[in-house]
Order: C-alpha cells, then structure tokens, then sequence
C-alpha cells in the first residue's frame, strides 16, 4: 500500500534504515565468498540468493531515505515560502 505525500510515493511497509549498514558488510562478505571460488556450487548459488535479497533490501532502504530527505527539503520550502504581511501603519 502506498501513499502519496507533497507529490512524493510512499510505501506504508517502512525500510528500517537502521540495518543498512549490516547488510552491506553481509553482501561484502558474501562477494568475497564468491570471488574467492571456495564454495560448491549449492552454497554458490544459496549466497548469490542471499545478495540478491541484501540488494533488493538496501535499495529499499536507500529510496526511503531519499523519500525523507525530499519531504524535508519540500517542507523547509513551504515554511520558507509564507506570506509577508506588513505590520499595521506601513
């Protein structure tokens, strides 16, 4: 389900920012893995599965940041842009 907000798409199934940074030092590793050749090929396969999922995950966590960032940037523009009434006797 998604909403829309000051023109921008939201999802209501919020990306937890917080493990970001987790799940790039999991994909780090799971790259190492792979280059490095030691695995069968099951467990190949199983973590290329696996950094599929971590890039589809921090993808969704970045475009939700994005997100912020832009309704914060559109609504310091709306507070920015309020209308100047002179005080009374100008």
């Amino acid at each position: 389900m998604r909403t829309v907000f000051l023109g921008i798409v939201m999802s209501k199934k919020k990306a937890d920012l917080s493990q970001f940074e987790p799940a790039m030092a999991e994909l780090e590793s799971i790259v190492q893995q792979l280059e490095q050749g030691d695995l069968s090929l099951d467990a190949s396969l199983a973590q290329f599965e696996r950094g599929i999922a971590l890039v589809k995950q921090s993808q969704q966590q970045l475009q939700s940041a994005e997100q912020k960032v832009q309704l914060l940037l559109q609504q310091q523009q709306q507070e920015n842009l309020q209308t100047f009434t002179p005080p009374p006797g100008e």
